[in-house]
């Protein structure tokens, strides 16, 4: 299992973090892991942020991913059409929870920084502005993680860390399953056939919300991502 930096229940030691197009940090883990077991099959399984990320690294290293098989469950392929998304009706309770925990990060890395007399690394942070006044995903990306990973400004990062532009370039046999009324993710944000590679496999499901796919009965739920993924990458090995 791969944890982003700083989401491992403490913060990470630079003043960058992670982000939804991340794609170098799992390179490096997919790296590190050929490395430590060369002949052993390896797949990879990423949802939301996690599954942008993925099929990001596997449109990026195409026949080079060294992944043998991937799913990617309730992808944001748009990250500037699901950070409007996040902000209409029931989803704006989600985007206050999300925005009060990633600038109660930031400041938490300001203040161990603070403590640990890393003044380098606290003024990367401070040289931001002042953390307040920020409501929506285009506000922080705007103000904190463009500027802190390279970015011009959200659009530029936005555009650059979107997983739907990368897709046509995937060459590992890769599943993705959606579901149409994620509350995150407009209609308009899927990506067409057209867009896929060969080798990908899309599922869209009426129902299943975001990482979500819950079925059976209140009594008796069943967990249809529990079944349906470890038997997809199976069959790719049989």
């Amino acid at each position: 299992a791969l944890n982003w930096r700083g989401c491992s229940g403490e913060p990470n030691l630079l003043p960058r973090g992670y982000h939804s197009g991340a794609s170098e940090d799992l390179a490096a883990a997919v790296a590190h892991l050929r490395a430590q077991r060369p002949m052993a099959p390896l797949y990879a399984v990423g949802y939301s942020l996690g599954g942008n990320v993925l099929l990001k690294y596997l449109g990026e290293s195409g026949a080079q991913s060294q992944v043998l098989g991937a799913v990617a469950v309730s992808v944001p392929f748009r990250l500037d059409q699901c950070a409007d998304r996040i902000g209409l009706g029931f989803s704006r309770v989600y985007q206050a929870h999300f925005m009060r925990e990633m600038v109660a990060y930031v400041s938490n890395k300001q203040r161990l920084f603070a403590a640990q007399g890393q003044g380098e690394r606290l003024s990367v942070l401070e040289r931001l502005g002042p953390l307040h006044g920020m409501r929506t995903f285009w506000d922080f990306d705007g103000r904190v993680t463009a500027p802190l990973h390279g970015y011009a400004d959200a659009q530029d990062y936005y555009r650059r860390a979107s997983s739907r532009f990368y897709l046509g370039a995937i060459r590992t046999r890769t599943l993705i399953i959606q579901a149409e009324d994620d509350p995150f993710i407009f209609r308009h944000s899927l990506p067409e056939a057209g867009e896929l590679a060969p080798g990908t496999e899309f599922e869209l499901h009426a129902r299943g919300g975001h990482v979500g796919f819950v079925d059976g009965s209140p009594r008796r739920p069943g967990y249809y991502l529990e079944r349906r993924i470890p038997e997809w990458l199976a069959a790719l090995g049989a």
